[in-house]
């Protein structure tokens, strides 16, 4: 579930749909989908790469939409799905093929049907703040560019704006802003090199939710770039109207421990990518038992045997570039603050000279570099404010979509044999809390064989997929349950979608010794990425929450990622002032502390609220 600042805006400038299929059913004749495993599957065949096509001229795009838009009918045809975000998915994709094709009516309509299955307030904003207006224009004006289709595009996008309240739009125009230093053809067409081309070059085909994606992307480029100064000018207006309206819930709800009180020292674990130990040295656990790893834990690496290396190894090259990409990041920190600072005016400055083959290796870096920091980030959040931590490293890696092999039940099984391993460390030495800011799903590794050639026959591939993710999910529930007077803490994901329709593991599983959480924004509202579902107990801070990064730089990220440690942070300062409390009695503390949200969907965390009942309680 790791996901860059960027990465994420620019998915909002592009449009990109969450993607997934479909539609209400009217006859009994449907197949009834209950999970997206029941989902059919599509490949198209590309004799050529995704970035060719998604440039190539109007007859041979339209002819690749012809195919996919003959599957997409298909599929509201045939499948009766109950699951909302399941829904909107399918209706982004329908909507991105009839604005593609022109057909700026039946989009409206469409889009209409889409906003009626929205859960969230800041569900499918970018339709209306984006789409809506340029469909709304080019009815206006019968066109799709031109002056008079500029001027009643920002005249309906303004309209858009002002109509949403601030504790909606807010973030999205922040980002937007900064987003916009890396919106440009060389940055899209960098996109697709580095997301797409690899799966058509391994497999030779693009499955359905990349050929729906690269249809959004051709809309971005045709249609949304050129409007890019017009939108800029009206977000900017937009927050300058509402800059200083802004509140932050989390500070008045922290509880810090200072060195000199009575606490018992708590182990808690960070089950993910690495962790940089220098950064904690007196919150940090020494096993006078050490592991073949060392006396902090345990560490594997991606084939899943031993490694002695506490962080993902960086290559030489990736050591000297990573300096240069911690800047970068402040720079983009900075743009969303509006900050003029020298690392913001270096972005913009670099961003406007690169050519698409750039953006495209600087996406894989990038990857790379989300994956050596997310697991000291989370780190820094959980130890947070409590001097009784003591730091455990449960070391894999967690990003394993990026590997560059086939998933097979052979490394599967390897894999759960690590897990159990994982999981006896943490019972053998009575580690109390375990955080785990990361979660999987069958399609994921459908993905992953696709990207590593095994993608080419959408049956086959969904078969394989469907056999390692069981071994998988088994292995992760396994390694829970075998560590029953451990607590952990796990992120919900950052799809805006039911985990449990997903069957994303950890966060859909029902455990007494497992909490899943959601995340807020700092003023407690739903963030848009957000997964849900029953399985979602509480929700924590996931905006832009500083913390370290390999190095000792702080750094400010977002995501369910964020959110399970500021949890995991809340369980130790419970089991610190008291080590005598069960996992169960840990999760009741926590939710009877929260506080719920006037629609009763959210359950905000409060360590103050949580801790006094405890005292109390004594």
């Amino acid at each position: 579930m790791l996901r860059r600042f960027w990465l994420w805006i620019f998915a909002v400038a592009c449009l990109l749909v969450m993607l997934a299929p479909v539609a209400r059913p009217q006859s009994s004749a449907k197949k009834k989908i209950s999970s997206q495993s029941d989902l059919p599957r599509f490949t198209y065949s590309l004799t050529g790469s995704a970035s060719d096509l998604v440039q190539a001229d109007s007859s041979t795009f339209n002819a690749f939409i012809a195919k996919v838009r003959a599957d997409l009918d298909s599929i509201f045809r045939d499948y009766d799905i109950e699951d909302k975000a399941t829904r909107r998915s399918l209706l982004s994709a329908r909507l991105n093929l009839q604005q593609a094709a022109g057909e700026n009516q039946p989009a409206l309509e469409t889009l209409a049907s889409l906003l009626k299955l929205s859960e969230k307030p800041i569900d499918s904003l970018d339709k209306r703040i984006v789409t809506k207006p340029e469909l709304q224009a080019a009815i206006e004006t019968n066109s799709a560019g031109g002056p008079a289709f500029e001027q009643a595009y920002r005249k309906y996008s303004r309209e858009a704006w002002d109509a949403l309240p601030l504790d909606v739009a807010w973030d999205t125009a922040r980002n937007v802003i900064a987003g916009s230093t890396r919106f440009n053809s060389a940055s899209v067409i960098g996109r697709v090199k580095a997301n797409f081309d690899p799966a058509v070059k391994m497999s030779g085909v693009l499955d359905n939710r990349q050929a729906w994606g690269l249809i959004g992307i051709r809309n971005a480029l045709l249609i949304q770039l050129p409007l890019e100064g017009a939108e800029l000018e009206i977000i900017r207006q937009y927050i300058a109207a509402h800059q200083a309206q802004q509140t932050d819930i989390w500070e008045a709800r922290e509880v810090t421990f200072a060195a000199d009180e009575k606490l018992t020292p708590v182990l808690v674990a960070i089950w993910d990518s690495g962790v940089d130990v220098s950064l904690f040295p007196d919150q940090l656990f020494s096993d006078p038992h050490p592991t073949a790893s060392g006396n902090h834990g345990l560490a594997f690496d991606g084939a899943g045997d031993p490694s002695t290396s506490w962080l993902l190894p960086l290559t030489e090259a990736q050591q000297r570039q990573y300096p240069e990409s911690l800047a970068e990041e402040k720079g983009m920190q900075d743009l969303r603050d509006g900050i003029d600072s020298p690392e913001a005016r270096a972005v913009q400055k670099r961003t406007g000279t690169m050519t698409s083959d750039q953006f495209r290796e600087r996406d894989r870096l990038e990857t790379t570099f989300d994956n050596y920091e997310h697991g000291t980030h989370v780190a820094g959040i959980a130890a947070r404010g409590n001097p009784a931590v003591r730091l455990v490293v449960a070391r894999f890696h967690s990003e394993v979509m990026q590997l560059p092999f086939q998933p097979t039940p052979e490394w599967a099984r390897h894999m759960a044999a690590d897990f159990q391993q994982i999981s006896d460390y943490f019972r053998t030495r009575n580690v109390r809390v375990v955080n785990i800011s990361w979660k999987y799903d069958a399609e994921e590794f459908e993905a992953w064989l696709s990207n590593t050639g095994g993608g080419a026959d959408p049956v086959e591939r969904k078969r394989r997929a469907a056999e390692v993710f069981g071994i998988w999910y088994d292995a992760v529930e396994s390694a829970i349950r075998s560590a029953p007077n451990t607590l952990f803490v796990c992120g919900a994901g950052n799809d805006n979608r039911n985990a449990g329709f997903a069957r994303d593991v950890p966060a859909s599983l029902r455990l007494p010794n497992l909490i899943s959480v959601g995340a807020v924004n700092r003023r407690g509202k739903e963030t848009d990425f957000s997964n849900y579902g029953a399985t979602v107990a509480v929700h924590a801070n996931g905006y832009e929450v500083e913390s370290y990064v390999p190095g000792g730089s702080r750094m400010k990220k977002f995501g369910t990622s964020m959110a399970s440690p500021n949890v995991a942070n809340l369980a130790a300062k419970l089991l610190a002032l008291d080590p005598s409390l069960t996992p169960v009695q840990v999760i009741d503390l926590i939710k009877k502390g929260a506080t719920a949200s006037d629609d009763g969907r959210l359950h905000l965390i409060d360590a103050k609220a949580s801790v006094a009942l405890l005292k109390t309680s004594k």
